[in-house]
Protein backbone atom coordinates (compact mmCIF):
# COMPACT_ATOMS: atom_id res chain seq x y z
CA UNK A 1 0.00 0.00 0.00
CA UNK A 2 1.35 4.03 -1.00
CA UNK A 3 0.57 6.79 0.49
CA UNK A 4 1.01 10.02 -1.47
CA UNK A 5 3.86 12.55 -0.37
CA UNK A 6 3.01 15.71 1.65
CA UNK A 7 4.12 18.97 1.03
CA UNK A 8 6.15 18.42 4.05
CA UNK A 9 7.97 15.01 2.95
CA UNK A 10 8.58 16.25 -0.62
CA UNK A 11 10.58 18.93 0.89
CA UNK A 12 12.15 16.51 3.22
CA UNK A 13 13.42 14.19 0.32
CA UNK A 14 14.19 17.44 -1.56
CA UNK A 15 17.17 18.33 0.96
CA UNK A 16 18.41 14.92 1.17
CA UNK A 17 18.91 14.90 -2.32
CA UNK A 18 20.92 17.98 -1.97
CA UNK A 19 22.51 16.31 0.94
CA UNK A 20 23.69 14.43 -1.04
CA UNK A 21 24.63 15.74 -4.32
CA UNK A 22 26.57 18.12 -2.08
CA UNK A 23 27.85 15.29 0.07
CA UNK A 24 29.21 13.84 -3.43
CA UNK A 25 30.51 16.84 -5.05
CA UNK A 26 32.48 17.79 -1.70
CA UNK A 27 34.62 14.74 -2.76
CA UNK A 28 36.34 16.11 -5.24
CA UNK A 29 39.59 18.41 -4.45
CA UNK A 30 40.90 20.20 -8.20
CA UNK A 31 44.61 19.78 -8.42
CA UNK A 32 46.73 21.97 -10.77
CA UNK A 33 48.89 20.40 -12.94
CA UNK A 34 48.32 16.53 -11.77
CA UNK A 35 48.96 15.10 -15.37
CA UNK A 36 48.74 11.09 -15.55
CA UNK A 37 51.40 10.57 -17.16
CA UNK A 38 53.85 13.01 -15.72
CA UNK A 39 55.77 11.18 -12.21
CA UNK A 40 53.21 8.40 -12.39
CA UNK A 41 50.75 10.84 -11.33
CA UNK A 42 47.78 8.26 -12.39
CA UNK A 43 48.92 5.74 -9.63
CA UNK A 44 48.99 8.59 -7.43
CA UNK A 45 45.13 9.74 -8.08
CA UNK A 46 43.86 5.91 -8.14
CA UNK A 47 45.33 5.48 -4.44
CA UNK A 48 43.84 9.08 -3.29
CA UNK A 49 40.51 8.00 -4.26
CA UNK A 50 41.03 4.04 -3.38
CA UNK A 51 42.24 5.45 0.83
CA UNK A 52 40.23 8.74 1.19
CA UNK A 53 37.13 8.59 -1.48
CA UNK A 54 38.51 11.73 -3.12
CA UNK A 55 38.59 11.90 -6.86
CA UNK A 56 41.10 14.05 -8.02
CA UNK A 57 40.58 14.87 -11.75
CA UNK A 58 43.88 14.63 -14.41
CA UNK A 59 45.25 18.06 -15.03
CA UNK A 60 47.58 18.74 -18.02
CA UNK A 61 48.75 21.92 -17.47
CA UNK A 62 52.44 22.54 -16.37
CA UNK A 63 53.39 24.94 -13.44
CA UNK A 64 53.74 28.16 -15.77
CA UNK A 65 50.33 27.22 -17.01
CA UNK A 66 48.71 26.42 -13.27
CA UNK A 67 49.97 29.50 -11.99
CA UNK A 68 48.57 31.63 -14.55
CA UNK A 69 45.53 30.22 -14.01
CA UNK A 70 45.80 30.51 -10.27
CA UNK A 71 46.73 34.19 -10.42
CA UNK A 72 43.70 34.45 -13.19
CA UNK A 73 41.33 32.99 -10.48
CA UNK A 74 42.76 34.45 -7.63
CA UNK A 75 39.71 36.56 -6.63
CA UNK A 76 37.12 33.32 -6.84
CA UNK A 77 39.71 30.84 -6.91
CA UNK A 78 38.97 26.88 -8.36
CA UNK A 79 42.06 24.78 -7.72
CA UNK A 80 42.33 23.41 -4.17
CA UNK A 81 45.58 21.54 -4.50
CA UNK A 82 48.36 22.83 -6.67
CA UNK A 83 52.11 20.40 -7.73
CA UNK A 84 54.66 23.13 -9.24
CA UNK A 85 58.57 23.42 -9.71
CA UNK A 86 59.70 24.97 -6.86
CA UNK A 87 60.52 28.37 -8.18
CA UNK A 88 56.92 28.44 -9.37
CA UNK A 89 56.01 27.53 -5.71
CA UNK A 90 57.73 30.42 -4.30
CA UNK A 91 56.46 33.03 -6.39
CA UNK A 92 52.88 31.71 -5.84
CA UNK A 93 53.71 32.11 -2.48
CA UNK A 94 54.69 35.91 -3.29
CA UNK A 95 51.56 36.33 -4.67
CA UNK A 96 49.27 35.28 -2.62
CA UNK A 97 47.83 32.56 -4.36
CA UNK A 98 49.02 29.39 -1.56
CA UNK A 99 48.33 29.15 1.89
CA UNK A 100 49.64 27.24 4.88
CA UNK A 101 49.19 24.28 5.83
CA UNK A 102 51.59 21.65 7.82
CA UNK A 103 50.69 18.00 7.03
CA UNK A 104 50.50 16.83 10.88
CA UNK A 105 51.95 13.00 10.86
CA UNK A 106 54.76 14.29 7.93
CA UNK A 107 55.99 17.41 8.60
CA UNK A 108 58.84 17.23 10.67
CA UNK A 109 59.93 14.35 8.58
CA UNK A 110 60.94 17.20 5.53
CA UNK A 111 64.37 18.29 5.75
CA UNK A 112 64.25 21.83 6.28
CA UNK A 113 65.01 24.51 2.97
CA UNK A 114 63.22 21.59 1.05
CA UNK A 115 59.92 23.54 2.98
CA UNK A 116 58.31 27.28 3.39
CA UNK A 117 59.06 27.19 7.42
CA UNK A 118 55.22 28.40 7.46
CA UNK A 119 53.46 25.72 5.27
CA UNK A 120 53.05 27.86 1.97
CA UNK A 121 54.67 24.63 0.25
CA UNK A 122 56.78 21.62 0.85
CA UNK A 123 58.43 18.95 -1.20
CA UNK A 124 57.23 15.91 -2.09
CA UNK A 125 59.56 13.97 -4.26
CA UNK A 126 63.19 15.50 -5.79
CA UNK A 127 63.99 14.59 -9.84
CA UNK A 128 67.62 14.43 -11.60
CA UNK A 129 67.25 16.63 -14.86
CA UNK A 130 69.37 14.90 -17.48
CA UNK A 131 68.50 13.12 -21.05
CA UNK A 132 65.86 10.21 -21.55
CA UNK A 133 67.11 8.57 -24.49
CA UNK A 134 65.34 6.24 -26.33
CA UNK A 135 68.32 3.90 -27.69
CA UNK A 136 65.73 2.29 -30.72
CA UNK A 137 65.41 5.94 -32.35
CA UNK A 138 69.08 6.56 -32.37
CA UNK A 139 69.02 4.29 -35.26
CA UNK A 140 72.44 2.95 -34.35
CA UNK A 141 74.19 6.88 -33.19
CA UNK A 142 75.67 6.86 -30.43
CA UNK A 143 73.97 7.49 -26.64
CA UNK A 144 74.70 11.19 -25.96
CA UNK A 145 76.75 11.58 -22.83
CA UNK A 146 76.97 15.61 -22.46
CA UNK A 147 75.75 18.59 -23.09
CA UNK A 148 78.52 19.28 -25.94
CA UNK A 149 77.28 16.02 -27.47
CA UNK A 150 74.20 17.02 -28.17
CA UNK A 151 75.25 20.30 -30.27
CA UNK A 152 76.82 17.15 -32.76
CA UNK A 153 75.12 17.78 -36.56
CA UNK A 154 74.39 13.69 -36.00
CA UNK A 155 71.69 14.40 -33.25
CA UNK A 156 69.46 16.69 -35.70
CA UNK A 157 65.87 16.45 -35.24
CA UNK A 158 66.24 14.07 -32.76
CA UNK A 159 66.14 16.49 -29.49
CA UNK A 160 63.38 17.39 -27.78
CA UNK A 161 63.25 19.80 -24.29
CA UNK A 162 60.10 21.48 -22.73
CA UNK A 163 59.65 25.35 -23.35
CA UNK A 164 62.20 26.97 -20.68
CA UNK A 165 60.21 30.01 -20.90
CA UNK A 166 56.85 27.99 -19.57
CA UNK A 167 57.20 24.50 -17.83
CA UNK A 168 59.38 24.22 -14.79
CA UNK A 169 61.78 20.99 -16.31
CA UNK A 170 62.43 23.63 -19.41
CA UNK A 171 63.48 25.92 -17.35
CA UNK A 172 65.48 23.41 -14.69
CA UNK A 173 67.21 22.26 -18.16
CA UNK A 174 67.89 25.96 -19.24
CA UNK A 175 69.88 26.12 -15.26
CA UNK A 176 71.37 22.77 -15.44
CA UNK A 177 73.20 23.60 -19.06
CA UNK A 178 74.35 26.87 -18.18
CA UNK A 179 75.83 26.02 -15.29
CA UNK A 180 77.75 22.97 -17.31
CA UNK A 181 78.94 25.61 -19.69
CA UNK A 182 80.05 28.41 -17.12
CA UNK A 183 77.30 30.15 -16.44
CA UNK A 184 75.43 31.27 -12.81
CA UNK A 185 72.19 32.57 -11.61
CA UNK A 186 73.62 35.85 -12.27
CA UNK A 187 74.78 35.26 -15.92
CA UNK A 188 72.94 33.61 -18.39
CA UNK A 189 74.70 34.28 -21.38
CA UNK A 190 76.19 30.67 -21.32
CA UNK A 191 72.79 29.01 -21.21
CA UNK A 192 71.04 31.22 -24.18
CA UNK A 193 74.30 30.74 -26.24
CA UNK A 194 73.97 26.97 -25.65
CA UNK A 195 70.27 27.08 -27.01
CA UNK A 196 71.22 29.53 -29.78
CA UNK A 197 73.59 26.86 -31.23
CA UNK A 198 71.26 23.93 -30.12
CA UNK A 199 68.48 25.37 -32.51
CA UNK A 200 70.57 24.09 -35.24
CA UNK A 201 70.18 20.92 -34.60
CA UNK A 202 65.78 21.68 -34.94
CA UNK A 203 64.86 20.12 -31.58
CA UNK A 204 61.87 19.73 -30.81
CA UNK A 205 60.17 22.42 -28.17
CA UNK A 206 56.47 21.45 -26.68
CA UNK A 207 54.72 22.46 -23.70
CA UNK A 208 53.55 19.42 -21.55
CA UNK A 209 55.59 16.34 -20.97
CA UNK A 210 55.85 14.59 -23.57
CA UNK A 211 56.76 11.01 -22.11
CA UNK A 212 55.04 9.42 -24.59
CA UNK A 213 56.44 11.33 -27.70
CA UNK A 214 59.85 9.88 -26.24
CA UNK A 215 57.93 6.23 -25.66
CA UNK A 216 57.18 6.58 -29.72
CA UNK A 217 60.35 6.83 -30.98
CA UNK A 218 59.34 10.89 -32.15
CA UNK A 219 61.45 12.82 -29.66
CA UNK A 220 65.06 10.27 -29.05
CA UNK A 221 67.10 12.69 -26.69
CA UNK A 222 64.74 14.29 -23.97
CA UNK A 223 65.79 16.78 -21.27
CA UNK A 224 63.81 15.04 -18.68
CA UNK A 225 64.14 13.54 -15.35
CA UNK A 226 65.53 10.37 -13.99
CA UNK A 227 62.57 8.89 -12.57
CA UNK A 228 60.57 9.40 -16.37
CA UNK A 229 63.59 7.48 -17.55
CA UNK A 230 63.55 4.97 -15.39
CA UNK A 231 59.71 3.91 -15.41
CA UNK A 232 59.78 3.78 -19.36
CA UNK A 233 62.96 1.26 -18.79
CA UNK A 234 61.45 -1.03 -16.36
CA UNK A 235 57.57 -0.16 -16.58
CA UNK A 236 57.03 0.59 -19.81
CA UNK A 237 59.77 -1.82 -20.83
CA UNK A 238 61.14 0.91 -23.40
CA UNK A 239 64.90 0.49 -24.75
CA UNK A 240 65.43 4.07 -22.99
CA UNK A 241 68.61 5.14 -21.52
CA UNK A 242 69.21 7.89 -18.79
CA UNK A 243 71.93 9.84 -19.01
CA UNK A 244 73.45 12.82 -16.39
CA UNK A 245 75.65 14.40 -18.27
CA UNK A 246 79.36 14.43 -17.58
CA UNK A 247 79.25 18.39 -17.25
CA UNK A 248 76.96 18.10 -14.57
CA UNK A 249 73.15 18.77 -13.90
CA UNK A 250 70.60 19.29 -11.29
CA UNK A 251 68.84 17.95 -8.81
CA UNK A 252 65.42 19.74 -8.04
CA UNK A 253 62.68 19.83 -5.39
CA UNK A 254 58.69 19.34 -6.71
CA UNK A 255 56.91 20.65 -3.98
CA UNK A 256 52.74 21.00 -2.95
CA UNK A 257 50.13 23.87 -1.45
CA UNK A 258 46.85 24.14 -0.60
CA UNK A 259 45.36 27.09 -2.70
CA UNK A 260 44.41 30.26 -1.01
CA UNK A 261 40.68 30.43 -0.93
CA UNK A 262 40.35 26.85 -2.21
CA UNK A 263 36.76 25.98 -2.65
CA UNK A 264 37.22 22.40 -1.25
CA UNK A 265 40.12 23.01 1.48
CA UNK A 266 39.39 20.26 3.73
CA UNK A 267 39.62 17.47 0.65
CA UNK A 268 42.62 19.53 -0.35
CA UNK A 269 44.61 18.84 2.87
CA UNK A 270 43.28 14.96 2.83
CA UNK A 271 44.84 14.69 -1.10
CA UNK A 272 48.52 16.89 0.66
CA UNK A 273 48.12 14.40 4.04
CA UNK A 274 48.42 11.28 1.61
CA UNK A 275 51.35 12.24 -1.22
CA UNK A 276 52.80 12.35 2.14
CA UNK A 277 51.83 9.28 4.11
CA UNK A 278 53.85 6.20 4.01
CA UNK A 279 51.72 4.65 1.08
CA UNK A 280 51.92 7.71 -1.16
CA UNK A 281 55.72 8.13 -0.45
CA UNK A 282 56.27 4.38 -1.44
CA UNK A 283 54.40 5.15 -4.67
CA UNK A 284 56.36 8.09 -5.65
CA UNK A 285 59.20 5.74 -4.71
CA UNK A 286 57.82 3.09 -6.83
CA UNK A 287 57.49 6.01 -9.55
CA UNK A 288 61.18 5.74 -9.59
CA UNK A 289 61.13 9.45 -7.88
CA UNK A 290 63.05 10.48 -4.77
CA UNK A 291 60.43 10.87 -1.95
CA UNK A 292 61.05 13.81 0.28
CA UNK A 293 60.86 11.20 3.21
CA UNK A 294 64.11 9.23 2.66
CA UNK A 295 62.95 5.89 4.37
CA UNK A 296 59.84 5.36 2.37
CA UNK A 297 62.15 4.93 -0.58
CA UNK A 298 61.85 0.70 -1.85
CA UNK A 299 65.29 -0.54 -1.63
CA UNK A 300 64.44 -2.81 -4.81
CA UNK A 301 63.72 0.64 -6.58
CA UNK A 302 66.29 2.39 -5.46
CA UNK A 303 68.75 -0.73 -6.85
CA UNK A 304 67.71 0.45 -10.42
CA UNK A 305 68.93 3.69 -10.19
CA UNK A 306 72.35 4.87 -11.86
CA UNK A 307 75.03 4.37 -8.95
CA UNK A 308 75.74 7.23 -7.00
CA UNK A 309 79.26 7.88 -8.96
CA UNK A 310 77.35 9.21 -11.30
CA UNK A 311 74.75 10.82 -9.41
CA UNK A 312 77.57 13.04 -7.70
CA UNK A 313 77.47 15.54 -10.94
CA UNK A 314 74.17 16.53 -9.71
CA UNK A 315 74.03 19.66 -7.90
CA UNK A 316 71.60 21.89 -5.57
CA UNK A 317 71.29 25.36 -6.34
CA UNK A 318 69.54 28.35 -4.02
CA UNK A 319 65.89 27.89 -5.57
CA UNK A 320 64.99 31.17 -4.61
CA UNK A 321 67.51 32.62 -6.02
CA UNK A 322 66.28 30.45 -9.12
CA UNK A 323 62.62 31.28 -8.89
CA UNK A 324 63.99 35.03 -8.80
CA UNK A 325 65.69 35.28 -11.83
CA UNK A 326 63.33 32.86 -13.86
CA UNK A 327 61.17 35.89 -15.04
CA UNK A 328 64.23 37.42 -16.36
CA UNK A 329 65.66 34.46 -18.02
CA UNK A 330 62.15 33.64 -20.04
CA UNK A 331 62.60 36.90 -21.32
CA UNK A 332 66.05 36.55 -22.49
CA UNK A 333 64.66 33.26 -24.13
CA UNK A 334 62.26 34.31 -25.71
CA UNK A 335 63.84 37.31 -27.51
CA UNK A 336 66.67 35.47 -28.43
CA UNK A 337 66.54 31.67 -28.82
CA UNK A 338 62.82 31.38 -29.77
Amino acid sequence: MTFPLTPFMRAAALALGLAASGAAMAQTAICYNCPPEWADWGSQIKAIKAKTGITVPPDNKNSGQSLAQMTAEKASPVADVTYLGVTFAIQAQKDGLVTTYQPPAAWKEIPDGLKDPAGHWFTIHSGTLGFMVNVDALKGKPVPQSWADLLKPDYKGLIGYLDPASAFVGYVGAVAANQARGGTLENFGPGIDYFKALQKNEPIVPKQTSYARVLSGEIAILLDYDFNAYRAKYKDQANVQFVIPAEGTLVVPYVMSLVAGAPHAAEGKKVLDFVLSDEGQALWGNAYLRPVRASAMPKEVQARFLPASEYARAKTVDYGRMAAVQKAFSDRYLAEVK
